[in-house]
Formats: C-alpha cells, structure tokens, sequence
C-alpha cells in the first residue's frame, strides 16, 4: 500500500514537472528570443545569453517551487541552489548558442531549440536530487 502510494506521488510529480517545464520551454525560449532580436546587435549572443537565462532560471524557479516540488520555505536557499543546476547549463547553453548562431550561421530559433533539449534532462535530474531535495537539510 505504502509502496503503491509512493508511485502515484512520484507519477503525479513527474507530470506536473513534464507540465510546468514545457511551460517553462516556452517561456525561456521566447524570452531569449525576444532578448535576441531587441539587444543582439548592442550586446552580442554571449550576453543576450547571459541576460534571458537570469530572467528564465528566476521564472523556472518560481514555477518549480511553487507548482511541482511545492517546497515550503527556504526560497533563498533553494533560489541559489536553483543557479548551481542552471549554471552549469547555462555555461552550456551559452556556448552552444553562440558557437551555433555565430559560427555555423544556424537560424536563433533553430539554435535555442537545440540547447534547450539538453538544459531540460539536466535540470530534471539536478532539481529533483539537489534543488529541492529535502536529503541535504
């Protein structure tokens, strides 16, 4: 029963989560977009880079915390905890997108797809055993 109980929760989690990060998707992508096309040519892809995934990681947070792993308290805590998974992708992503719009001429709306299939397996497994893990407390 207990252990029956434990698969529906689990289920439950990795639905909304499956939910709320293709929300998320497409929040991030259109904000990076949107950040492309109005400050690319004043700031280049490595700080456009920069600027979407502060604005889409405080938005990834918020919507994690609040509609998945529904945590009570310690947003600070969790908030930092949240840039040591996305910083790590980030880095990645940032590279990516820029090696892919600035060297291989490859389309920002192709680029930005392309990274984000990564970024999401990655902070999946990093939110759900460190972010907002309840282990480390």
């Amino acid at each position: 029963m207990l252990f029956s109980k434990k698969i529906q929760m689990l289920n439950q989690k990795n639905i909304r989560y499956l939910l709320v990060g293709g929300i998320n998707t497409i929040v991030g992508y259109s904000i990076g977009i949107a950040i492309y096309k109005a400050l690319a040519s004043n700031l280049g892809i490595i700080w456009v880079g920069i600027l979407s995934n502060i604005i889409s990681i405080t938005v990834s947070f918020l919507t994690y915390k609040i509609f998945v792993f529904r945590t009570k308290g310690m947003w600070v805590l969790e908030y930092v905890k949240s840039y040591l998974i996305y910083g790590g992708t980030a880095v990645i992503s940032i590279f990516f997108l820029w090696f892919f719009v600035e060297k291989m001429n490859i389309s920002i709306w192709l680029s930005q797809a392309l990274v984000i299939v990564v970024t999401v397996i990655i902070s999946y497994l990093g939110h759900s055993r460190f972010t907002f893990s309840r282990r480390d407390i």
